[in-house]
C-alpha cells in the first residue's frame, strides 16, 4: 500500500486515479477536503475497495502515527499543499500553516515509523515530496531554465513556503537518514483542475460570457505541463529515484499566459461557437499581481537521462484534451464553483 496526501486535489486526484488504473497495489488517500479538496474527483473509484480515503489534517500528529501504524504503507507520496500564488497573497498563514508546519509533522511522523520497520521494509520505504519550480524565482527572457542545481529564490508567499518545505525534506534525508525524493513540476493543467487557476479559469468564464481576465500585458512566460504526464513521471522517480535527490518535471512547453488564453478562445470556437463571436472578445487586461515572477522554465534532462521519462503530450495535444474534458463535465465545473468561490472570484478580481 502507498499512502497519498492531498489525494482530492487536482493533481493528487489525478495521480490516484493513474495509480489504480495501473497497479492493484492500494492506496490509502487522506486529504483536508478544503476548498480546493473534492470527493467528486474520486467518483470513479467508489465502491474500489483499493482506495481507502480518510478526511483528515497532515498536521494532526496522532491522526498521522495511527493511519501509519495501522495500514504500514510502503511510500508516502506528499501531493497535500496550500497551492494557489494569489490566495498565498490574500492570506498567507495558512500556506505556512499548511506547506511548512504539515510537511515538517508528516516528516516526524514518517521519520518514527520508518524508523520502526525492520531491515527489508525500511530500506524499501520512500518518503516523495511533490514541490514546484517556483521555489526557484524568476528568470530573464534569456537566462537558461531551471535545472536541479539552481539556488532557490522564491518571490511569493506560496513558493516561499513550498521553498520551506523542500528544504526540510532534505534536511531530514541528511540529518536523520529519511530516504526522501523531491519532485518540483512545471504548471500543471488538465481534468480536475480548480478553475481558478488560468486554464480552467479561462475556459468557465468564455463558456458562460464572462471577462477573461489577464494580468498585465499577459507576456508572463510558464512552462506547461499536462497532468498525466506528472503522474506518470512521479511515478518514475517513486520506482527508480535515487534517494536524496531532486528531479525538476517540465513539459518543454513554454509560453506566454496570452498565447494560452488565445489558445483556449481558438479550441472552443472551434469546439463550442458562441453565436456572439469569437471568444476572444472577452479578453481584458486587468492590473498585474504583486511580485509576479517573469519567466519560469524547466530543465527536464535529468530525469530523462537519469529516468528515460520525458511527456508523452505536446501542449497542443493536451491542451484539447482539457477542453474536451471540461466541455463534458459541465456539471463538475457547477458544483465546486460555489458560493465562496464566486465571492473569492469578485474580491480578487473586481477591482482590478
Amino acid at each position: 500500500m502507498i499512502l497519498v496526501t492531498g489525494g482530492a486535489g487536482f493533481i493528487g486526484a489525478n495521480f490516484v486515479l493513474d495509480w489504480l488504473r495501473t497497479s492493484d497495489e492500494p492506496v490509502l488517500n487522506l486529504d483536508a477536503l478544503t476548498y480546493a479538496g473534492n470527493l467528486e474527483n474520486l467518483a470513479a473509484l467508489q465502491g474500489d475497495r483499493r482506495h481507502i480515503f480518510v478526511q483528515g489534517d497532515i498536521c494532526d500528529r496522532a491522526l498521522l502515527d495511527r493511519l501509519l501504524a495501522e495500514y504500514r504503507p510502503r511510500a508516502l507520496v506528499h501531493f497535500a499543499a496550500e497551492s494557489h500564488v494569489d490566495r498565498s497573497i490574500h492570506g498567507p498563514a495558512a500556506f505556512v500553516r499548511t506547506n511548512v508546519e504539515g510537511t515538517f509533522t508528516l516528516l516526524e511522523a514518517a521519520r518514527a515509523y520508518w524508523s520502526a520497520l525492520d531491515g527489508a521494509e525500511q530500506a524499501a520505504f520512500r518518503f516523495l515530496h511533490v514541490s514546484t519550480d517556483e521555489v526557484y524565482g524568476s528568470l530573464g527572457p534569456n537566462d537558461p531554465p531551471f535545472a536541479e542545481t539552481k539556488a532557490f529564490e522564491p518571490n511569493s508567499p506560496y513558493s516561499a513556503s513550498k521553498a520551506a518545505s523542500d528544504h526540510l525534506v532534505r534536511a531530514w534525508h541528511h540529518t536523520y537518514g529519511l530516504p526522501v525524493l523531491t519532485t518540483n513540476c512545471s504548471n500543471n493543467y488538465g481534468p480536475y483542475q480548480f478553475p481558478e487557476k488560468l486554464i480552467p479559469l479561462m475556459i468557465a468564464n468564455a463558456l458562460a460570457g464572462k471577462a477573461l481576465p489577464v494580468y498585465g500585458d499577459g507576456r508572463n512566460v510558464r512552462d506547461w505541463l499536462y497532468v498525466g504526464d506528472h503522474c506518470a513521471a512521479i511515478r518514475e522517480v517513486l520506482a527508480h529515484g535515487r534517494l536524496g535527490e531532486t528531479y525538476n518535471i517540465g513539459g518543454w512547453n513554454e509560453k506566454p499566459n496570452l498565447e494560452i488564453v488565445h489558445t483556449v478562445c481558438a479550441l472552443l470556437d472551434e469546439l463550442r461557437p458562441d453565436p456572439a463571436g469569437p471568444h476572444a472578445r472577452l479578453i481584458t487586461y486587468v492590473a498585474d499581481r504583486p511580485g509576479h515572477d517573469r519567466r519560469y522554465a524547466i530543465d527536464a534532462r535529468k530525469i530523462e537521462r537519469e529516468l528515460g521519462w520525458r511527456p508523452a503530450e505536446t501542449f497542443e495535444t493536451g491542451i484539447r484534451k482539457t477542453i474536451a474534458w471540461y466541455l463534458a463535465n459541465q456539471d463538475w465545473v457547477a458544483d465546486v464553483q460555489s458560493g465562496a468561490y464566486r465571492e473569492w472570484v469578485a474580491h480578487h478580481y473586481g477591482d482590478r
